[in-house]
Order: structure tokens, then sequence, then C-alpha cells
């Protein structure tokens, strides 16, 4: 893969920073720093990073809402460095506009393997879109057709537009809302129920072993996942 134009890395601790920039070294061709979260969001404004490391102890602003302002700025990659793992904060920071989350302390390896893959990620999803493969099956987004071993499997739209929703996003976590969000729109009621019928029903169809599923992955508390394999 080529390395990224730039990196941004918004931290407030320079031994965190040091760190990073050494894991990311062969992985971007520069990698700015900011220390506030002020200063992160001018970078994100005039430097346009391929992807942000943000922390989320910043002793200006609160983590998160600068993950949001990000997020309403560039359409960049973001991995959230956090000391706490809470499931709630992980659908918080998910909601928030977070692409993926490392826990303190890391292994610098970990984290650089996670920057090259949300990298691929964003340069797949700005390409034409392609057959997926998962598993076995064949999603075709252009056709919106999907097949197992040359047999087309008939979707409804709702279960297609899970399955189109969690292909998207590249084997992203998205929350319970993220993907309401995205299917049912403005629609209310409570996300887990609405999914958990359908997820049920898309799984019968499209996993070998609906039991063990290894297309539509379930993370307990926060959300699904697509297990896709390139």
């Amino acid at each position: 893969m080529d390395k990224a134009a730039s990196i941004l890395i918004i931290d407030d601790e320079p031994q965190i920073r040091v760190a990073v920039r050494d894991a990311l070294r062969e992985v971007a061709d520069r990698i700015g720093e900011a220390a506030t979260g002020a200063e992160g969001l001018d970078a994100a404004t005039s430097e346009r990073p391929e992807l942000v490391i943000l922390d989320l102890g910043l002793p200006d602003t609160a983590g998160v809402d600068v993950c949001r302002e990000l997020r309403r700025l560039l359409a960049s990659p973001i991995i959230v460095l956090s000391a706490r793992h809470s499931e709630d904060e992980k659908v918080l920071l998910l909601n928030a506009g977070a692409d993926d989350y490392v826990t303190k302390p890391f292994s610098v390896l970990e984290l650089a393997a996670r920057a090259r893959a949300q990298l691929r990620r964003a340069r797949s999803s700005a390409a034409a879109p392609s057959p997926v493969t998962l598993h076995g099956l064949t999603i075709d987004p252009v056709t919106r057709r999907v097949d197992r071993e040359g047999r087309q499997i008939h979707l409804t739209p709702i279960e297609w537009q899970i399955l189109h929703t969690l292909v998207g996003a590249g084997g992203r976590t998205l929350t319970h809302q993220q993907i309401f969000d995205a299917v049912w729109s403005r629609q209310f009621g409570s996300p887990q129920q609405y999914l958990r019928v359908h997820i049920t029903n898309l799984r019968r169809k499209i996993e070998s072993d609906p039991a063990s599923p290894r297309i539509v992955i379930t993370e307990p508390g926060v959300g699904y996942r697509a297990d896709v394999v390139r």
C-alpha cells in the first residue's frame, strides 16, 4: 500500500506522540502533531490529513466533542486512543464518528496495522464499488445481487440495506443506532429491537451456519460488523 500523504496526531502527552509517530513512520510521508483539541481542529482544517489519531484526554476540550467536530470537517478515518474501554464509551465514540478504538497501553505494531487497515478502507470506499466476498458469499453493490456458489439469495429491501450498510463499513463495527439511522432513516423506535429480528432473518439466508455466524458478527453491547474478506 502506498504511504498516506499525511497523518495527524492529537495528544497532549509528548511521549505518546513520539510513540505514535514512531509507530506510523512507515505509514505516512508526513505526520503532524497537536497538543490540544483546538490545535488539532486547526491542523485538520489546514492540512486535511488522510488519517487522525485522537487521544480522548485532552486538556481543553472533551475528546468526544473533538471527534464530532473532526467528523464534520473530514471524511478521513479517526482512530481514538484511550485508557478507558467501557462498552458505553465505545458506543458513544462510534456514534460521534470514530472509525476505530485502541486502548492504552497499545502495541505499536497493532496501531500501525489498524492505521493501514483504515487507510485501505477509506481508499476502497472512494473507488468505484465492486463485488465483495464474505466467506463464500458474493455481494454486488451495483446490481444488489447476493450469491453463494452461483445460487442467488433473495433478500428483502431491509435485509439488503442492512447487509449493504455493514459491508460498506469495511469491517468497522457500527453501533445499533448507526445501522438504524442508515436503514430506517427518521423512523422512531428501538434500534436493538428492530435489528434483532432482521439480523436473525438475514443470517438464516446468508450464513452457512446461522447459529455460528461468520459474516454478520455481533459486538456485544455495541452493534454489528461484517467480517470482510478480500
